[in-house]
């Protein structure tokens, strides 16, 4: 007990109270919707995890994406989707943020289940079908958890797929604009976008690997057979008002959920064929990226030749002008020694001598600029 402004309060309450309240929306099995203010305590009651589990969908914590699944609820972290599904319902949070609206209105549209025959994931069921199957009583529905995770897999797997078709659509047009004008703004652009394609890259990675733990792992498929447990404790237990606690669980209990506790309690197949199907899309998105990542590749070895290539020619131009440069000083050492003011006896009646070494030389000049232009250029083709 702790004694604040002369009032009485419960050290427990006094905890609870000083714990931040989160937004979220809860929705259940027939669609509707509904805005919440709670703290984690609240959530943690309601839906029967541990805080540990909890700290996956904090905000300000970073964790990587995660489909963990408990004994009463699947913890379900992909980029800006944090949610938590029970059999009867989905906590979603951040129910105001600009991608979470699209799904909070996708989770209303096809989790009743009257709905599931439109939702459209192109197995080939009309509603005329859906209607026969209602009627004969033998509908072959999907457990409200799968219903819900399929939702936000598709959304994650659409929102991954768009950004990366917007940065193919700005990378492609500024990539082959480098290859014909290099220029510092474009090399800038060029940089930027190659950060971009590496941080996306890295996101759909994420979402792949924990999509491949799952299908490698039948005993954590199952964990997220939720109505199945439920449905079994059910079966074992003796009051036939099991699992009442919640207000809406114990009439949540589908017959899809009633016919899948009599399978055999290892059979992952329904859940498999789910995730096999969101893999195959998220691993086409990833080599989307690796196809991108290695054309941003492609294109700075060849920006590099070229640069090599230019560097090579002003090496060239280097050694033209050094040869140029040489045989100017043979011609002004000649004009140097005849144009000194010593008597030499050589000079007497000896004219002819100054044109030979004019002609010697200049002999001499043009043979090592020769020499020097053909090392040149044989050093180059060789690479060196």
């Amino acid at each position: 007990m702790a004694h604040i402004n002369g009032y009485v309060v419960a050290a427990g309450e006094k905890k609870k109270a000083s714990q931040p309240s989160w937004n979220w929306v809860l929705i259940n099995a027939t669609g509707e919707s509904k805005a919440l203010d709670v703290d984690k305590y609240a959530v943690m009651h309601r839906v029967q995890i541990h805080a540990r589990d909890l700290r996956i969908i904090d905000p300000n914590l970073s964790y990587p994406s995660t489909i963990l699944g408990r004994e009463r609820a699947i913890v379900l972290n992909l980029e800006h989707i944090k949610a938590i599904i029970t059999s009867d319902e989905v906590l979603l949070r951040d129910p105001s943020h600009e991608n979470v609206i699209p799904i909070v209105k996708e989770l209303e549209r096809r989790l009743p289940v009257g709905n599931q025959a439109h939702h459209g994931q192109g197995d080939g069921k009309e509603s005329s079908a859906a209607h026969n199957d209602a009627d004969d009583g033998e509908e072959d529905e999907s457990p409200f958890e799968f219903r819900a995770l399929e939702v936000f897999l598709e959304a994650i797997c659409s929102f991954l797929a768009a950004r990366t078709t917007e940065l193919e659509t700005a990378a492609y047009p500024t990539l082959d604009e480098l290859t014909s004008k290099i220029s510092s703004g474009n090399l800038d652009r060029v940089r930027k976008l190659k950060s971009a394609t590496t941080r996306l890259t890295a996101r759909v990675q994420k979402v792949r690997d924990e999509l491949v733990h799952l299908l490698d792992d039948d005993d954590d498929m199952a964990d997220l057979y939720l109505s199945r447990k439920l449905s079994c404790a059910c079966s074992m237990a003796s009051s036939p008002n099991c699992y009442l606690t919640s207000p809406t669980i114990g009439s949540k209990i589908s017959r899809a959920s009633v016919a899948t506790v009599r399978e055999d309690e290892n059979d992952v197949e329904q859940l498999e064929m789910l995730l096999e199907a969101y893999f195959i899309q998220i691993d086409s998105t990833l080599n989307k990226l690796t196809t991108l990542r290695e054309y941003v590749q492609d294109t700075d070895d060849y920006i590099s030749i070229q640069m090599d290539n230019r560097r090579n020619e002003l090496i060239q131009l280097e050694v033209v002008l050094g040869s140029g440069t040489v045989c100017s000083a043979f011609y002004s050492l000649v004009a140097g020694i005849f144009g000194m003011n010593i008597p030499y006896t050589w000079n007497d009646n000896h004219g002819y001598m100054f044109k030979w070494v004019c002609i010697v030389t200049g002999a001499i000049c043009v043979f090592s600029l020769v020499f020097i232009m053909s090392y040149a250029r044989f050093k180059g083709l060789m690479g060196s």
